[in-house]
């Protein structure tokens, strides 16, 4: 026992996490280890190599001394066990494969694996299926485990590990292919194995899968289906052999998804059928993953005139249709891939391959068939190549590179550990020490690795979303950069491939943001190719790129501006959201630029009460007494300002179709109240001395249901005070009425706010202003049905409260009649709708695409709700209610309404209002209809949430949602 301790205390001191365990397996093992302890104590885990140390020398007593006798094989054999548990584990199974270690180099694999499969040659030693498939796993990880050495010591680079991992691959999937001919009678055609992905690349990790094509071609005089037939059993055969557990496990899956229709296309085609297909049916992502392809196996002249067939598709990919749309959903896939992973992936985690890997791709895409020098295969190169040609900068190459390199260091010495394919940094500290310790970290291996993994993941993160835009700037901002620049030709064929549809427009408005030596132009240069790729997300990444320039002239030299847009990433991101989606919101930004200060966090664009916002209007009034114009400017600004806070709340997502609503209707009655108050002030000093004034909301705004572009249907009503004349207070109330509309009219850079009386007793032909004797004696003996109707959306909305709750009761009676609607009245409104249907649609509209006419549309659904509360509200006073989806939410709940049909009606409801307010977001003047043509449909459908490629997907909605609202306003409203 005491020897045990003192062993154990010295095995602790040497660097062994558990001295003890350390102790008994040197005591156990079958033959003396003492003397090789001290070689174990730099590798990645010692106890992990001693453990499997001992377990080999128990199997074969004669390794230690071969161990002492060859220090080269020592230190290969150790950093090996140190590392990769799995692979101790195949030695202890195969020790005779220790003696490969001693080897400075092997022979050539592929012979090697045809050799051990008994496939080379004719007078080769043959054996049975079971027999080869096992002999050709411990043959690959004989291969595995020599490089492994290799690597872990430093003698080859990352870059010849994968490539040699991947010549590797190719010699397997040759020796599988031996072992199907076995299998399969071929004679009849040439079959060649494709390499793509990384294997194509010569990229390959330890342990991935081997992605791969198959091309076939009879032979002459064989019949062409019978030979495909053969080859595709073939094919098959050679992945099984792959893929078929044995006592020495599986090699690695043979992925064929990448083949013309994935999964669902024949797994073996002819070079003629691949060929027809990529020109016709391949879409852009296609052609990204044949900058891969390099024969590997099989015929490898057929392989060869296969991918000399593809390369010319291939760089000529930019040229296609739908290549610039293609490319953003690329980028936009990855972007959601990168999201949608955790922190500590590798592969597809934030600053991860993948982030390296797709961008160099899709720049070689782009700039690849103008110049051939950018036709590499693999990453880094490519990326070097890029470099030189100046399509990336040189520095971010450089960065690239190096996080790169690391990752798929990393990345390999994670596989290798249990020969398992991950991609994942642990979190368990030994396992983060094995990592750090390999990676020549002794010191603090977990804190140093973690530090260093994180660095270089955060830097390529940081350069990827550079990559596409840094050079662009190079390439108009007249800069003393030695190293070579992007051309005019190609940094506007980038900024197509981007989606910018006038790319010479987009490099003279980055000329101009970033030309000179202001620190201005400076911070600019910052934070451009940042948000250029923002840009290219929205919809309309040029107009984002001119209303950014255009914002950015009138505040560029406002200290807070770019320091905000610098410092804030929220406030620029939204920015360029709202610049590429709203020309609306971009034009209330170039009037009120200062607005941007807002953008900055979802509280500051929350809709404001009532109450917040007349208390501002009200004192911009008195600050302005005695001058209404200037007084209803000052108001009128407001209104601008608050305008673009609800654009962008509701461009954000950050509130719904009724909310916007509700906040649009809220802010023209505190624009009405204060030019009301102004207009008091300047009609005549006596008005407010002659007569109350109130303001009743009439249509969507009585219905706290405004659109951007609605304008403010109302009726004025007054009372003479007591002991005035009506006359006198009659001229007066007109006065007020008249300078509130002048008021509201003047020419301003705001948008306008339309005063429309027009729903009042006769119309235009009626008097402007009526006292409350006079509705109340029209009303009785001249109103018809429809006038009822419209007073079921009345409010009061400004003036006197006293005199609009008066207007709104004296109306109670006449909108919610006691006992209903009479049958005459009901029929009278229904031909009413029938005709308007046929006579008020605008000529050449399409009925079916009108969001406000056509079947369907608000008016149906409105007109539904406005029966049911014209029936029924007399007697039930909970449908007494200006709003739409108020009163069908209430008919439901009174056993009106089936709920089924309320869901229906609302979302129609709500998605034909949505439509509206995106197509007066987007194009920055109204409309009712839905876009016939696709392009300007497509901006409306990406302003509602859809994809890029969704207008479609739109139209199709609109029609579904609305044919099911019709259904059931056929069925409730006219039945």
């Amino acid at each position: 026992m005491p020897r045990i301790e003192s062993t154990a205390a010295r095995l602790a001191k040497l660097g062994f996490a558990d001295g003890a365990r350390a102790a008994r397996l040197v005591g156990q093992a079958g033959a003396e280890l003492d003397d090789l302890l001290e070689s174990l104590v730099d590798v990645a885990d010692p106890d992990q190599a001693l453990a499997s140390l001992a377990r080999l020398a128990e199997r074969d007593p004669s390794v230690p001394g071969k161990l002492r006798a060859d220090g080269e094989l020592r230190a290969r054999l150790v950093a090996v066990l140190g590392v990769s548990e799995a692979l101790g584990e195949h030695l202890v199974r195969h020790p005779e494969q220790v003696a490969l270690l001693a080897e400075p180099r092997l022979g050539d694999p592929r012979e090697e694996l045809l050799r051990a499969v008994g496939a080379d040659g004719p007078h080769a030693q043959k054996r049975d299926g079971a027999g080869a498939l096992t002999a050709l796993r411990v043959a690959y990880r004989g291969r595995v485990m020599h490089l492994a050495a290799r690597d872990l010591t430093g003698q080859v680079t990352p870059a010849e590990v994968m490539a040699e991992l991947s010549d590797l691959a190719g010699a397997a999937l040759e020796a599988a292919l031996a072992i199907a001919r076995a299998e399969v009678d071929a004679a009849d055609v040439r079959l060649a194995v494709i390499g793509m992905g990384k294997c194509g690349a010569r990229e390959l990790n330890y342990i991935s899968d081997v992605d791969v094509i198959f091309v076939a071609e009879p032979r002459e005089g064989a019949d062409e289906a019978k030979a495909l037939r053969s080859a595709t059993r073939l094919a098959q055969a050679m992945m099984r052999a792959c893929t078929a557990t044995t006592p020495e496990g599986s090699l690695w899956e043979v992925d064929a998804g990448l083949r013309p229709e994935g999964r669902s296309g024949p797994l073996v085609r002819t070079l003629a059928s691949h060929l027809a297909y990529y020109r016709r049916w391949a879409k852009t992502w296609e052609f990204q993953a044949l900058l891969k392809a390099r024969p590997v196996a099989g015929d490898l002249e057929l392989g060869a005139a296969y991918v000399e067939a593809v390369n010319e598709l291939v760089w000529s990919a930019a040229t296609r249709e739908h290549f610039v749309e293609d490319v953003q959903a690329m980028r936009r896939r990855v972007e959601a891939h990168v999201r949608a992973e955790g922190e500590r992936q590798l592969k597809l985690g934030p600053g991860g391959l993948r982030d390296i890997e797709f961008a160099v791709q899709l720049l070689q895409l782009v700039h690849g068939r103008l110049d051939p020098l950018l036709r590499r295969r693999g990453t880094l190169p490519a990326l070097a190549a890029l470099s030189r040609g100046g399509y990336v900068g040189r520095d971010d190459s450089r960065g690239l590179a190096e996080a790169y390199a690391f990752l798929r260091r990393v990345e390999h010495l994670l596989q290798l550990h249990r020969l398992r394919r991950t991609h994942i940094v642990p979190e368990d500290e030994a396992d983060l020490r094995r990592l750090g310790r390999a990676l020549g970290m002794p010191a603090d291996p977990v804190g140093e690795f973690t530090a260093r993994w994180r660095r270089h993941a955060m830097e390529a993160r940081r350069l990827h979303e550079k990559l596409f835009y840094r050079p662009l700037l190079q390439a108009v901002a007249r800069l003393p950069e030695s190293e070579a620049r992007l051309s005019t030709s190609a940094a506007a064929a980038r900024l197509e491939a981007l989606g910018y549809d006038d790319p010479t427009g987009a490099l003279r408005h980055l000329a101009a943001l970033t030309t000179g030596v202001s620190r201005r132009a400076a911070i600019q240069r910052t934070l451009l190719p940042v948000m250029l790729g923002w840009f290219a997300d929205t919809p309309d990444p040029d107009a984002a790129l001119l209303g950014f320039r255009q914002v950015s002239d009138k505040l560029g030299s406002t200290p807070w501006y770019l320091r905000l847009l610098r410092d804030e990433t929220a406030v620029a991101a939204r920015i360029a959201r709202v610049l590429g989606t709203s020309r609306y919101a971009t034009g209330l930004l170039m009037h009120a630029p200062d607005a941007v200060a807002m953008l900055g966090s979802d509280e500051e664009l929350a809709v404001r009460s009532r109450e917040s916002l007349l208390g501002e209007a009200s004192a911009a009034v008195s600050r302005h007494a005695g001058g209404p114009e200037n007084a209803v400017a000052a108001v009128r600004a407001l209104r601008r300002k608050e305008l673009f806070r609800t654009a962008v709340a509701d461009i954000s997502g950050l509130i719904d179709i009724e909310t916007v609503g509700t906040a649009l209707s809220r802010l023209t009655d505190v624009t009405l109240q204060a030019a009301l108050d102004a207009a008091l002030g300047a009609a005549s000093d006596r008005a407010a001395q002659v007569t109350s004034f109130a303001i009743v909301a009439m249509g969507r705004l009585g219905g706290m249901e405004c659109s951007y572009a609605s304008d403010a249907d109302v009726m004025f009503v007054h009372s003479p005070l007591p002991g005035v004349d009506e006359r006198e207070a009659t001229d007066a109330a007109h006065a007020v009425a008249n300078e509130l509309r002048r008021l509201l009219s003047l020419p301003a850079p705001d948008p306008p706010l339309a005063i429309d009386p027009d729903l009042r007793p006769e119309g235009r032909q009626g008097p402007l202003v009526r006292t409350l004797a006079s509705y109340r004696a029209y009303y009785a003996r001249w109103s018809s049905p429809w006038e009822a109707q419209a007073l079921l959306r009345a409010r009061f909305s400004a003036g006197d409260p006293e005199l609009g709750a008066a207007f709104v009761a004296m109306i109670d009676e006449l909108r919610y009649p006691q006992h209903g609607l009479p049958d005459d009245a009901v029929r009278e409104i229904r031909r009413l709708k029938a005709r308007m249907e046929a006579e008020r649609l605008p000529r050449g509209a399409d009925p079916a695409l009108h969001t406000k006419l056509g079947p369907g549309g608000l008016s149906d659904v409105e007109w539904v709700a406005q029966l049911l509360q014209l029936r029924h509200a007399g007697a039930l006073p909970s449908l007494r209610t200006t709003r739409t989806l108020e009163a069908l939410r209430a008919a439901v709940a009174e056993g009106l309404l089936d709920q089924a049909d309320e869901e229906v009606l609302a979302e129609a409801w709500r998605f034909a209002s949505r439509i509206r307010d995106a197509i007066m977001l987007v194009k920055g003047r109204p409309g009712d209809s839905v876009p016939r043509d696709s392009g300007e449909r497509g901006l409306i459908a990406q302003a509602l949430g859809y994809p890029p490629d969704g207008s479609e997907d739109f139209l199709d909605d609109y029609r579904r949602v609305t044919r099911r609202a019709r259904q059931v306003v056929e069925r409730v409203f006219y039945a």
